[in-house]
């Protein structure tokens, strides 16, 4: 921007300006230490004011301009002299909620130039968030406009490349960046900004007894893992390599400061949740015996979205005065908890148990990325045989053929005919340790064929268990078939429930957390220590961190922790977080682009004539259809973008900051996978563009695809249930006379019970939620989030392409022909249409992970 620039500015000249200020939102993630302290603090920030704003006047705030063209004797831009904040603007049409605007003037003789950054200091105990500051009346050049989000001393600059920055202000760029990179030493206070790695140490409490003790996931072959940021908190007493937990957690603070904006209401929520809901209903249940653990019919659990659950006031009066609690746990004036029905229930009660909807949702559901073409026959396990013994599907051709509308299963293969949902490696090395708490269950693969209407039918489901003698002597295998009559029929109803609850853990701690959540945070990290913030490519990728390490943090806190909520409610308990750990070993960053997901799966083949240059499998497959049309967007924006500022490869290799980023988050980042040959050179644009893309689709469409549809699924415990506490009935058991003559009542007994799905229901109600300010793929909180004119137009194209798809997309869901876009229960797939409204939506992809 000030490249060339010239011009004399008079001696003596004032230059006017406005400062725009965020209050700060006490909803701070470590404040909520109780409901009723929240909601003392969080009504003053709606309804009046955290400071009175002639605090800000005086002495209180200073700023002081840095020249982007005159250095000083060292070399530095000069400095302006400090100037205070003077007086309040009333009125000014563009500010946003909680926004103040104030007069500033400042000094600037003709000898220094034009400004080019700023430092601002604060001199109050209260904290604030910066806006923006508009300069006006430059002479010879008019207004300069900074917009930056964040607080404390700091300075801000425009968008340069570092062999491009004005000499005088090359200093202050690498002094933000020391400062933001800190010592690695001691630990890390409230005010601090400094940004740095560490393992995930802090999941459990070994001072608490071995019960409460986790592995350390990251730095070791037996647990690789992502990194996390650093907190450095002390040791636990018995175990020096566990760090200590307490209810603040430190974030850098410009992660940790509070927005005043409704999700900061879905956040806390999920805390509360935590720490005053859970407690509150164990109380209820398991001391009060108030209500039966057990619901005794699916007409009682679709009971929770039609006249609720009774429980007592007290109870009620304890769980649901923050705002979005009330939502959610809804009383309408009596004892009753309330939940919103489900999508998968509005149009049909039953679709869910039909065969077709069980196998629509691995194209189309919450969990749409896991599915796979059967290249070889019988399924083959990957585990150490060694170790393991043999696991080798026990589904035979005889099970298959029948089915398989003529075809031999060589040739159904052959076709592409045959798919495979894989649960059986990721679970058995820890099966015989889960079956010996409450919880029973299976390794599982089901194999499904695709028939000519393009709809999939699950043919065969293998339920396994290890050997009774040991490991090494592999797997005791059963078969089940598809039943529509009889007790065959709720056995095949239970088979295909043990296949969901398996789907329901890998896609929380996979799917999910691990493959969007803890992937992403060390780029977040990596970015903040190396990309300066005028950098482009940190301009390219801020928007997509928004909040992130904000929500890791509070999952640490809350839910994947010791206790936590993933270990109360979901089957894999407290080997949760370790299991990901194990899959993480497999993990491929390459493999995260959506084209090369499919390939790998067997979904697509490689094809140059197509669109992203693969051709599905099948045709009808909602979420690869949907998803490549986002991707191919994304990567475009991408390319446009990267090509303004990289006229070369040579260019992209002489830029320092760029090269140390993409240096250490490979080894230091994603430090466990170091050594792995498929992680990009860095070496030309094609490489950046690539990882942008991947960086970009993992943090706003994969994520949106994976988590605004847990409530619209999941919010009936029926369809995806979290938890299996009772093995297959066996002929003459009391447990099979009970599936004979109570089918749903043994469903039931065998499924997650009505404490954990109270529990379910209310947390995947707030991550399925998108709030009123929501910022979505395309759109940006500030216009002028750049000067370079080429970007914004390049953007606006961006957002224009998006609103194209959406109408596309809402046309493909039109056509009856697609039957799996909208299945049994009438529900068409609308998770990656680019826009939404606040809320329940199904719909809507946020530009980053903030919940």
């Amino acid at each position: 921007m000030f490249s060339g620039v010239t011009g004399i500015l008079n001696r003596g000249h004032k230059i006017k300006g406005t400062v725009v200020l965020m209050r700060k939102n006490v909803l701070d993630i470590n404040s909520l230490t109780t409901v009723g302290g929240v909601i003392g603090q969080g009504f003053d920030i709606l309804g009046s004011t955290v400071d009175n704003l002639t605090a800000f006047l005086g002495r209180s705030v200073s700023l002081q301009l840095i020249s982007a063209t005159k250095p000083d004797a060292t070399g530095k831009g000069k400095l302006g002299k400090a100037t205070f904040l003077e007086g309040i603007i009333s009125s000014l049409p563009t500010l946003g909620a909680g926004q103040s605007a104030f007069k500033i003037h400042f000094e600037w003789d003709d000898d220094m130039g034009i400004p080019g950054a700023f430092y601002i200091k604060n001199f109050m105990q209260t904290e604030f968030f910066l806006v923006s500051l508009t300069l006006d009346d430059i002479p010879n050049h008019g207004s300069i406009y900074f917009a930056y989000e964040e607080d404390n001393r700091r300075i801000v600059l425009q968008t340069y490349l570092p062999s491009e920055t004005p000499a005088p202000l090359v200093h202050y760029r690498e002094e933000e960046l020391n400062n933001l990179r800190g010592d690695g030493t001691g630990e890390r206070k409230e005010w601090e900004r400094i940004y740095d790695y560490d393992v995930y140490n802090d999941l459990g409490n070994p001072d608490s007894g071995e019960n409460h003790a986790r592995p350390v996931l990251g730095g070791s072959e037996t647990y690789p893992y992502p990194r996390r940021g650093r907190t450095g908190r002390k040791p636990t007493r018995k175990d020096p390599n566990s760090e200590s937990r307490s209810d603040y957690v430190y974030l850098p603070r410009d992660e940790a400061f509070g927005h005043l904006k409704s999700s900061d209401f879905l956040t806390y929520g999920l805390k509360a949740v935590s720490q005053n809901v859970v407690p509150a209903l164990e109380s209820v249940f398991f001391d009060l015996n108030f209500t039966p653990n057990e619901f005794d019919s699916f007409d009682e659990v679709h009971g929770l979205y039609e006249g609720g659950i009774k429980l007592p006031t007290n109870i009620l009066s304890q769980i649901s005065p923050l705002p979005v609690l009330k939502e959610i746990f809804r009383t309408d004036g009596e004892n009753t908890l309330k939940y919103p029905p489900p999508k998968v229930i509005q149009v049909s009660r039953s679709g869910w148990m039909t065969d077709e909807e069980f196998a629509r949702e691995m194209l189309a559901g919450v969990n749409p990325n896991v599915i796979c073409c059967l290249q070889e026959f019988p399924p083959r396990s990957k585990l150490d045989s060694q170790i393991y013994g043999d696991h080798t599907s026990k589904i035979s051709k005889e099970h298959l053929e029948p089915n398989l509308e003529g075809l031999t299963v060589e040739e159904a293969i052959q076709n592409k005919k045959l798919f495979l949902l894989d649960h059986h490696d990721s679970i058995m090395p820890y099966l015989r340790r889960i079956n010996s708490t409450s919880t029973k269950a299976y390794a599982t693969r089901t194999i499904l064929f695709l028939n000519n209407n393009q709809n999939l039918k699950p043919l065969a489901i293998e339920l396994s268990l290890p050997h009774p003698q040991g490991d090494e002597h592999g797997a005791v295998s059963y078969v089940y078939q598809p039943a529509l009559e009889g007790v065959e029929s709720s056995i095949w109803l239970l088979a295909k429930a043990y296949v969901i609850v398996n789907d329901s853990c890998y896609h929380q701690l996979v799917s999910h957390w691990l493959n969007t959540h803890a992937v992403v945070e060390p780029f977040v990290i990596a970015t903040n220590r190396h990309l300066s913030c005028l950098h482009p490519i940190y301009k390219l990728l801020y928007p997509h961190y928004r909040d992130t390490m904000n929500i890791n943090s509070l999952a640490r806190l809350s839910l994947v922790n010791d206790g936590g909520i993933i270990e109360k409610t979901f089957l894999w308990g407290r080997y949760s977080m370790e299991m990901s750990s194990k899959v993480y070993k497999n993990w491929v960053f390459t493999e995260q682009a959506l084209p090369a997901d499919l390939i790998k799966r067997g979904m697509a083949i490689e094809d140059p004539s197509s669109p992203c240059g693969v051709k599905l499998v099948v045709e009808d497959y909602p979420y690869a259809v949907d998803g490549l049309e986002i991707w191919a967007i994304i990567k475009t924006w991408v390319q446009d973008y990267v090509s303004l500022y990289y006229t070369s490869d040579e260019k992209l290799r002489q830029d320092s900051e760029l090269q140390a980023w993409w240096k250490e988050l490979v080894e230091v980042g994603h430090g466990d996978k170091k050594n792995e040959p498929w992680w990009p050179k860095m070496q030309t644009r094609e490489d950046l563009i690539e990882v942008c893309s991947i960086v970009i689709w993992t943090a706003s469409a994969l994520h949106a695809a994976v988590n605004f549809g847990q409530y619209s699924y999941g919010g009936l415990i029926l369809n995806r249930p979290t938890l299996s506490r009772r093995f297959m009935p066996e002929k003459g058991s009391a447990e099979f006379e009970e599936l004979v003559k109570s089918p749903q009542k043994a469903y039931l007994k065998t499924i997650t019970p009505k404490f954990q799905t109270l529990i379910d229901l209310s947390v995947i109600e707030i991550l399925s939620r998108h709030a009123s300010d929501e910022l979505y793929l395309g759109e940006r909180d500030n216009p002028n989030w750049t000067s370079d004119k080429r970007a914004l137009e390049a953007f606006k194209k961006f957002g224009n392409k998006l609103a194209e798809i959406e109408k596309k997309l809402t046309q493909r869901n039109n056509d009856e022909k697609l039957r799996n876009r909208h299945g049994p229960v009438e529900m068409p797939y609308t998770l990656l249409y680019p826009s939404s409204k606040e809320g329940l939506t199904f719909r809507g992809i946020p530009n980053s992970i903030s919940i």
